[in-house]
């Protein structure tokens, strides 16, 4: 159980927060553009493809009509998905968790062609390309 004092630096933690970071004054879902656009209460406004998001990527447009900003203000929340997004954590440019990010790099890395993995490829296929995969037949 949470005594008064943790209590109190919570509060002092979120007023920092508050303080250092303009709240959202308005969210929506632009369908013609595919963009959830973020307008903040200094007025800069913020537009990025749900598909760049965790817990969006996979969203349909009616999943996203619905959005709705948390009471502190920093942050919002997709009620359809049950996902939600941190500004501070958006305006420092992460769209997920830190995992969720490292996966997201990783498949574009795997996807990237060099002269070095066409000559790798070239090689590996005059020796016959990956081994097949043996099944192993389970015994009773």
């Amino acid at each position: 159980m949470a005594t008064d004092i943790e209590f109190e630096t919570a509060n002092r933690r979120a007023l920092a927060q508050q303080a250092a970071f303009p709240a959202v004054a308005s969210v929506r879902y632009d369908r013609r553009v595919a963009r959830i656009i973020i307008v903040l209460a200094s007025g800069l406004e913020l537009a990025f493809s749900p598909k760049q998001a965790e817990g969006l990527e996979h969203a349909r447009p009616i999943d996203l009509a619905d959005i709705e900003i948390t009471p502190s203000g920093l942050g919002i929340h997709f009620p359809k998905l049950d996902a939600d997004l941190y500004l501070p954590a958006l305006l420092e440019g992460f769209l997920g968790s830190r995992r969720w990010m490292a996966a997201q790099m990783g498949k574009k890395g795997g996807t990237v062609s060099t002269k070095q993995k066409a000559a790798a490829a070239r090689e590996n296929g005059k020796k016959g390309g990956r081994p097949k995969k043996v099944k192993k037949v389970g015994t009773a």
